[in-house]
């Protein structure tokens, strides 16, 4: 399993060995000692399952209250998976990071507390698989408007298909003052 930071610090991508004969394939998703050998020392506490269809567009979402850090991959299909930095007085603050995870290349990408999460379904439909640091809180739930220029991610889908609540999400600007909770992830 090869662990590295990707262009935010924070963000690691792992890239798992994979073992292949004509039976199939077999890879370890997580190994603690691993993930603790490369900074990722937080117990998963929720295992989360997607499916969505092609051009869906799920977030982007994080948790002021029993806030996330997320370890996310994908079982079906492929998507471009999005970090944002949301730790006022980080030295990526407002910035992003996105990748493709895909069930053919088994990448997987953890964010840490202290990220908005996103992704696109690039494939005709995709299965994603999420495990989180704390539980779901509905009342601590935060989404942040996908498109905010503020932020500028270059999603590669130009009309996705989202929720109400991801449609109607409030700019980066209108929710500053609830991210103060994140600096403690600095």
């Amino acid at each position: 399993m090869e662990i590295t930071p990707t262009a935010i610090a924070a963000v690691k991508l792992i890239q798992p060995r994979v073992w292949e004969d004509g039976r199939g394939f077999f890879f370890e998703a997580w190994r603690e000692d691993a993930f603790h050998a490369a900074g990722i020392e937080e117990r998963f506490r929720q295992l989360n399952h997607s499916r969505s269809v092609q051009d869906t567009l799920r977030g982007l979402h994080f948790q002021v209250t029993h806030t996330q850090g997320k370890l996310v991959r994908v079982l079906a299909g492929e998507i471009w998976d999005v970090a944002v930095d949301l730790r006022p007085g980080s030295d990526s603050y407002r910035r992003w990071v996105g990748m493709r995870l895909s069930a053919e290349n088994r990448r997987q990408i953890y964010l840490p507390p202290g990220f908005a999460h996103g992704f696109c379904v690039l494939s005709a439909v995709a299965e994603v698989e999420y495990f989180t640091t704390d539980v779901y809180d509905p009342a601590g739930e935060r989404s942040l408007l996908w498109n905010d220029p503020a932020i500028g991610i270059e999603w590669p889908v130009a009309e996705p298909l989202l929720s109400e609540k991801d449609r109607a999400a409030p700019r980066l600007a209108e929710l500053e003052t609830e991210l103060e909770v994140f600096r403690q992830y600095l």
